[in-house]
């Protein structure tokens, strides 16, 4: 219940961020949105499976280009749906061999198949279209498109809740624990695993649509970039991908980070996104949120004092 009056609360706050009329606020809540938006939805299907998915890029190039061929043509709800849509049956459609496989296999295949529809697009645009790029005139106001993607990020966070508690929540947790034996209980390990990642593309490909008319003119390389994929997964890890509230306070530190950092000290935020990822898989692997600090508080105590900490 807790966690439901903060959400509703910052929801209705970001909802009315706009009226400060600050572009700079405005542009950096933004980044915060999408990437919460795309490190919870990553959560939904790999937190509780454990299958490192890099194929947000893949979905979410996608769902931007979805925007670049119809926006012209289509109402900007329609558009949405039909990047989230597209992502959706491109992971269905993949999700059907690649999700046989696990590890690191399943991984690198994953990260393949965003550089292989980056370079198959690239083709169809310079061979049917004669461009690489796209120039998006007649778009959404700025507005428009912020509340769009607090919808969808929003959305993103009611899902994975209910999604969770639902009977195919479960049964996703009982495959990364032990696929095997799930599916000796009854589970259908291909049909859930499947669901799971085809709901976590769409918030994807959506969020790629309603994003790509922020940059005005988008290319391959812009939309498919291996960063988005990269901050998403060590957003989710990092802040915990098996709880709702790590992926939100992980998107709102590293979109901060990134907006200080990447600009100014390119190395070193790199350096310290390779950093933080090592020390997460290390010695967090269920996450700053997801991690027992009372646990660890009272070994550190047995070991350095002989005793619990005070207070344990």
């Amino acid at each position: 219940m807790k966690q439901g009056a903060f959400v509703f609360v910052a929801a209705i706050l970001l909802a009315v961020l706009p009226v400060l009329d600050s572009p700079f606020v405005q542009s950096m809540a933004l980044t915060c949105l999408m990437y919460a938006g795309l490190a919870v939805s990553w959560s939904m299907f790999s937190g509780p499976t454990r299958y490192l998915s890099l194929a947000t890029s893949a979905f979410f190039g996608l769902g931007a280009y979805c925007t670049a061929w119809g926006l012209a043509k289509l109402p900007w709800p329609v558009v949405i749906m039909a990047g989230g849509l597209a992502a959706m049956i491109f992971a269905l459609l993949i999700g059907l061999v690649v999700l046989k496989l696990r590890g690191a296999y399943f991984a690198v295949i994953t990260y393949g198949l965003g550089e292989l529809v980056k370079h198959t697009i690239t083709h169809f645009e310079k061979t049917y279209a004669g461009t690489v790029g796209r120039v998006m005139t007649d778009t959404p106001s700025s507005n428009v498109v912020y509340w769009t993607v607090l919808i969808i990020a929003l959305l993103a966070v009611f899902t994975y809740v209910h999604f969770g508690r639902s009977r195919y929540g479960h049964a996703l947790r009982g495959i990364g624990m032990d696929e095997e034996r799930a599916a000796t209980l009854g589970v259908n390990p291909m049909r859930v695993k499947l669901i799971g990642f085809c709901l976590s593309a769409w918030f994807a490909g959506a969020l790629g649509a309603a994003m790509a008319v922020r940059w005005t003119y988008i290319d391959p390389n812009t939309v498919f970039n291996p960063f988005i994929v990269f901050q998403t997964v060590l957003i989710s890890m990092v802040g915990g991908p098996l709880t709702v509230g790590g992926p939100l306070a992980g998107a709102l530190v590293f979109s901060l980070l990134s907006e200080f950092l990447r600009l100014s000290l390119p190395y070193l935020y790199m350096i310290l996104l390779g950093v933080l990822l090592i020390v997460s898989v290390l010695y967090l692997p269920e996450g700053i949120a997801g991690h027992d600090w009372r646990a660890m508080w009272a070994r550190f105590g047995r070991k350095w004092f002989g005793k619990e900490p005070r207070g344990e």
